[in-house]
């Protein structure tokens, strides 16, 4: 059964000192990150994944609560070296306007890591029944969304903690962004454009 944040600060944290936690939370990510590297090298989720991210025509990423942060990093790795990747955000971009607006070689990139998002599974869902063809970022093999999927990146999160870790899924979306440009034909040509925008527009501090 999934832990709520607070279930897992009773179990893991309360009534622990700083440094034993610390420990605690150090031994566990260094394990946990091994089993993830090995994870990485084992299974083709990721390489699939990014095959079918590269040939889509767009590239809409989801994900609600926590799983928000994941999705647009994933989406701020993709633009820099694709064109048509558009954050579903609810502000700039609405969930509405994308399901009503399917088209032939449309991708969707849910993440959606426990707790579920009751959001992300509906969207997901909804956008699959239209037509769409889905792309999914979870955490167990029997999640929300798992059967719907086209391709799905099963991650695993433990912790030491009262939250989920992050390392597991960073890695993930490391290695799912990097493939995917990796396999653009434009990408490099995208990115030295950027490099100049960027350049030119005066966008980060000197170096000293």
């Amino acid at each position: 059964m999934t832990s709520s944040p607070s279930e897992r600060f009773d179990r893991n944290v309360q009534r622990r000192s700083a440094q034993v936690l610390k420990q605690r939370v150090l031994e566990q990510q260094r394990a946990e990150f091994g089993k993830a590297l090995a994870w990485a090298a084992e299974q083709d989720s990721i390489e699939r994944a990014a095959a079918l991210i590269v040939s889509a025509r767009r590239r809409y990423l989801l994900g609600y609560g926590k799983s928000h942060s994941y999705a647009s990093l994933l989406a701020a790795d993709l633009s820099a070296g694709l064109s048509g990747v558009h954050l579903v955000d609810g502000a700039a971009l609405r969930s509405l306007d994308v399901l009503g607006d399917i088209r032939q070689g449309d991708l969707l990139v849910a993440v959606s890591m426990s707790r579920y998002r009751r959001e992300t599974v509906e969207i997901a869902s909804s956008y699959v029944r239209h037509g769409g063809d889905l792309v999914l970022v979870t955490d167990a093999e029997d999640a929300p969304l798992a059967s719907l999927a086209a391709v799905k990146i099963v991650i695993g999160a433990d912790t030491a903690s009262y939250a989920n870790s992050p390392a597991s899924v960073v890695l993930a979306l490391h290695l799912l962004a990097t493939l995917t440009i990796a396999s653009s034909k434009g990408a490099g040509r995208r990115l030295r454009e950027r490099d100049e925008l960027a350049l030119e527009l005066g966008l980060y501090a000197e170096e000293p």
